[in-house]
């Protein structure tokens, strides 16, 4: 059950005013790290430090790992060199080196010289790798064992780095270059013999991700074959880091986001948890582009309607229909879209599997085009029971026009949104950029020339 936060700003801030550094110090102990950043957001970045100091070092750099990445910022402005050093030292790697990259240049090359050796050329070394790749987002925090160490030995050894490493359930055996041979988990040493040699037990069938490796493709590994963690390696396959299923979900939820605002047309960022952050200025850039673009794109499906405005002024009841058969038609669309695209995002289908698309989505396209023309031409027998409708012309013949071309137009959409991710995909695009609402502009446009077309040929107007 996750604890609640027993304290609200108001009561921290009265205890850094008293003094009372021994509250401050219970507080920390007795709520989760998470549940306490919550409640120390809400506090100026000098009150944040003036409640952490006085928190163990483990502990505090915990509680700083959950904070708001733009607060530890902020928070970090606040300190003397030394105490900036001392928090980066106790941080884990990955999160050490996320906060570093959101420096300043001037606070990083005050703050280096400080650092021990090690840690400086750790920094370095993460902070170099591509954004969004695996390198990026693995941690230098792991165990290694020897291959000739016995299960005894590997126990002790693991007993001695524990408090350093962020996980040691997956010890990973390497050799003197630190290839990656294998790994064993704690159950396997603690079921082996205490002789047993680690080369004898270990794993030899590792999963494994490289450090150029899309940081998406390495979550979803982990993801697929439930790892705790999943080792990286470099181009010598030397083991260089560890990636975490907590930092997995992160990015998971990370690319998600991406996918959701992409697929609405919505640029920037896309980063997770920023919205109230982002000015509205910024919102407005990041939606205006394709809105307006799209808008003047929309152009055209005026420039169809008077086309056909002869059409229009002999059946005034076509008019009445015209958004109904719009809106089927972005309905099915972007439900087509949709589901390819989340396909592709979970590599369950490629741009190779575009025939076998497309029949699919033909086979549902049918099924759902007869039920909506039988209930487009009941609709329109139903609601314009009772119009008036020209000589020459009857309400059944009408209604059959219409349902003929809203069945036409799921048809036709329902491709189209199947079809345009995967070109997308085909031209190394993202495909959830052109999945929505391009789809509804292209949809809409197509849908009103069958719809015209269709009533100009059964209806001979």
């Amino acid at each position: 059950m996750t604890n609640k936060n027993p304290l609200v700003a108001s009561d921290l801030q009265h205890l850094i005013a008293t003094g009372d550094t021994q509250a401050i110090a219970q507080y920390c102990a007795t709520a989760h790290p998470a549940v306490i950043a919550e409640g120390l957001s809400a506090l100026e970045p000098a009150e944040v430090w003036a409640v952490l100091r006085h928190t163990p070092s483990p502990q505090r750099s915990e509680i700083f790992s959950h904070l708001d990445e733009d607060l530890q910022v902020e928070v970090v402005r606040t300190l003397r060199r030394e105490e900036m050093a001392r928090l980066l030292s106790d941080m884990p790697p990955d999160d050490r080196v996320d906060l570093f990259k959101r420096m300043p240049e001037e606070m990083q090359e005050t703050v280096l010289p400080a650092l021990a050796q090690a840690e400086r050329e750790d920094i370095r070394r993460l902070a170099a790798y591509k954004e969004g790749t695996a390198g990026a987002v693995m941690t230098s925090d792991y165990a290694t064992l020897s291959p000739e160490l016995t299960a005894a030995q590997a126990i002790e050894r693991l007993r001695e780095v524990a408090p350093d490493k962020e996980t040691i359930y997956y010890a990973y055996v390497v050799d003197a270059q630190r290839r990656l041979l294998g790994f064993v988990s704690l159950r396997d040493l603690i079921l082996a013999r205490r002789d047993a040699k680690i080369r004898d037990i270990m794993h030899r069938d590792v999963i494994f991700a490289r450090v150029d490796d899309d940081q998406e493709d390495a979550a979803r590994i982990i993801q697929k074959y439930d790892l705790i963690a999943l080792p990286v390696i470099n181009g010598g396959d030397a083991l260089v880091g560890i990636i975490t299923h907590d930092d997995a979900i992160d990015i998971i939820t990370q690319e998600h986001t991406e996918d959701m605002e992409k697929l609405m047309a919505i640029a920037g960022s896309h980063e997770a948890g920023v919205y109230l952050k982002t000015p509205a200025w910024a919102h407005f850039k990041n939606r205006a582009y394709w809105i307006v673009g799209l808008a003047i794109l929309g152009l055209v499906s005026g420039m169809i309607i008077h086309s056909f405005e002869d059409a229009l002024m002999k059946l005034m009841i076509l008019a009445l229909y015209m958004p109904m058969v719009a809106d089927t038609g972005g309905n099915t669309g972007s439900q087509a879209a949709t589901v390819v695209v989340r396909a592709l995002a979970l590599r369950e289908v490629s741009p190779k599997d575009t025939f076998r698309i497309l029949w699919k989505e033909f086979n549902v396209a049918i099924l759902l085009a007869l039920v909506l023309g039988i209930l487009s031409w009941a609709k329109v027998m139903f609601l314009s029971r009772g119009s008036e409708i020209p000589a020459g012309y009857s309400l059944g013949k009408i209604g059959l026009a219409i349902a003929v071309a809203l069945g036409l137009q799921v048809v036709t959409s329902t491709l189209i949104g199947a079809l345009l991710p995967l070109v997308a995909a085909k031209l190394k695009q993202d495909p959830a950029v052109v999945a929505s609402p391009a789809l509804t502009t292209i949809v809409d446009i197509t849908g009103l020339v069958l719809y015209f077309t269709t009533a100009k040929m059964l209806l001979g107007i």
